[in-house]
């Protein structure tokens, strides 16, 4: 029996044996051999998505499609609305508890390509039947390789900006009031939203990219030293240590720079491309930090980050890191009691 494999191609037979040995499966009939949408037997919550680019069901025809950043834009079943009990279940889709394993073909007769796990975006509360949704493919990137046999050609990605952006000088940092709390209640996007922005989960990308965090590290580093050197403290500015590059991520910080009186600045940098509400990534070593040096915990949290310019807006918060956010746990240790 195969085994279940990232950047893979299986029929439907192959993906029913891994998922649902126990049963028997029919070319072209019954659940496994024609569904979609195929709940994963004693599992409630995880999902086996099957999807065929330009299918059609009826009259209806899925528009369906992913970006180069693995965004995928899909719809459910044509007489699917948003107060169905399974749409409603998808909206609060939690992918740190359930997994939506996505299988996809450009036509009929290939084999489906294994594309991952899913992850929820965001979905059209203006439009049903069909119910649009964006979801972030949250193993993104493929090889190149997969993407040739499977025979998908990304598309390009697309955002709608709120107001027009004025371009920003070279490696500049603009600090910015830290931003409202945003709603965590997943009420849906209207129909030209969705349509313009398939942006991606920026918070899961950002966490795997070190080369974003490392040039965040850098701008930072350049404003901490223009700062001291305009407070007469160019002293000061020399003797700031890029403490992740020496140590590692043991630390709690970044960054140690100090303020113009000689106090130590612990500084922690978090950076993305997404905007200012995208969540992000802290390990308990630096919320425990940050705890403990209240009084010059510093953390720059660098959005819309253009890696063009090495440029970036940014809100900076003090002291203790739980005061400012809520914290959700992506996984536990466990022990005997």
């Amino acid at each position: 029996m195969r085994t279940l494999q990232l950047w893979q191609e299986y029929t439907r037979e192959e993906v029913h044996s891994i998922f649902s040995p126990e049963t028997t499966f029919t070319p072209q009939r019954g659940t496994w051999g024609l569904h979609g949408m195929i709940r994963v037997p004693s599992r409630p919550g995880d999902w086996v998505f099957f999807v065929t680019y330009g299918q059609a069901q009826g009259e209806h025809v899925f528009d369906e499609s992913i970006t180069d950043e693995g965004v995928l834009s899909w719809q459910s079943q044509p007489a699917q609305g948003l107060e169905d009990a399974i749409i409603k279940e998808l909206i609060q889709h939690d992918d740190r508890i359930n997994t939506i394993h996505l299988f996809l073909r450009i036509k009929k007769g290939n084999p489906y390509g294994y594309f991952g796990s899913l992850g929820y975006l965001t979905h059209d509360g203006s439009r049903q039947k069909p119910v649009h949704f964006q979801w972030q493919l949250l193993d993104w990137p493929p090889t190149k390789e997969f993407l040739q046999s499977v025979g998908l050609k990304p598309l390009a990605s697309r955002e709608v900006l709120s107001q027009p952006q004025a371009p920003r000088a070279p490696a500049s940092l603009i600090v910015e009031s830290t931003p409202p709390p945003s709603s965590s209640t997943r009420t849906g996007v209207g129909k030209e939203t969705f349509q313009g922005r398939k942006s991606p989960d920026y918070a899961a990308r950002d966490a795997r990219n070190r080369d974003l965090g490392l040039k965040g590290e850098m701008l930072v580093i350049k404003y901490e030293k223009e700062r001291l050197i305009k407070a007469g403290r160019s002293d000061l500015a020399e003797k700031i240590i890029h403490v992740s590059q020496i140590e590692g991520d043991s630390a709690g910080y970044d960054i140690r720079s100090y303020e113009p009186d000689g106090a130590h600045r612990f500084i922690e940098v978090k950076t993305t491309r997404g905007g200012a509400a995208t969540s992000f990534f802290i390990s308990p070593n630096e919320i425990a930090f940050s705890a403990q040096n209240t009084a010059g915990y510093v953390l720059f949290r660098l959005y819309e980050f253009d890696a063009e310019s090495a440029s970036a807006k940014t809100f900076i918060l003090t002291g203790n890191i739980a005061n400012y956010v809520s914290l959700e746990a992506t996984a536990f240790r466990a022990k005997l009691t």
